[in-house]
């Protein structure tokens, strides 16, 4: 079985949880795309003018506009980030919510888009766009998990090596579940 046939079969098998209303509501995309034989993930780097998380790594995504479903609003973004056309993205599945520290409600999709596709970076919002073999990350070496605090809180947060690049945070914790749930038995 193929990953995108793969991941959406294993999202489609489990029940996914969801969380309570609340904070701000927003959906991210992780875009997955076969090039040259090998399935990977795109990430962006965020600006450093931005108000929260710039100059970190991240998936396409953001707030949803009011009304907005989570699958219009991934798409919306991503769109607006890196210019995916929502047409151009076929969802494979979604994964758990997750509450980030600025009070957002996270909702992540997966999402397969064209390996060969020619982005439109918005540069107000986004440096650059970085792309990864998800068979990097099942890679135990270039996870590392460190200490954080946060308003007098302390967490275990992990942090993803790549070429140098340290994904880590909410992003790290969304790629560690994607990637718990779709090769459960190659991560033991």
């Amino acid at each position: 079985m193929d990953l995108p046939e793969r991941a959406r079969t294993a999202l489609a098998e489990r029940c996914r949880r969801t969380m309570e209303a609340g904070p701000v509501p927003a959906a991210v995309l992780l875009p997955l795309f076969l090039r040259n034989g090998t399935y990977h993930l795109l990430f962006t780097k965020r600006t450093n003018h931005l108000l929260h998380h710039g100059g970190e790594i991240s998936f396409p995504g953001g707030a949803l506009n009011p009304e907005e479903e989570p699958e219009q609003g991934a798409l919306r973004e991503t769109w607006e980030e890196v210019g995916i056309h929502p047409t151009h993205v076929e969802i494979l599945g979604l994964l758990d919510d997750f509450y980030s520290i600025h009070h957002y409600l996270v909702t992540p999709l997966v999402g397969l888009i064209p390996g060969d596709y020619p982005y439109s970076v918005n540069p107000d919002e986004i440096e650059r766009i970085i792309e990864a073999p998800v068979s990097h990350f099942l890679d135990p070496a270039v996870l590392r998990i460190e200490p954080r605090q946060w308003q007098g809180r302390s967490f275990m947060v992990r942090h993803y090596d790549f070429r140098g690049d340290d994904i880590w945070g909410l992003t790290a914790a969304i790629l560690a579940q994607f990637l718990e749930i779709v090769f459960t038995d190659e991560l033991g």
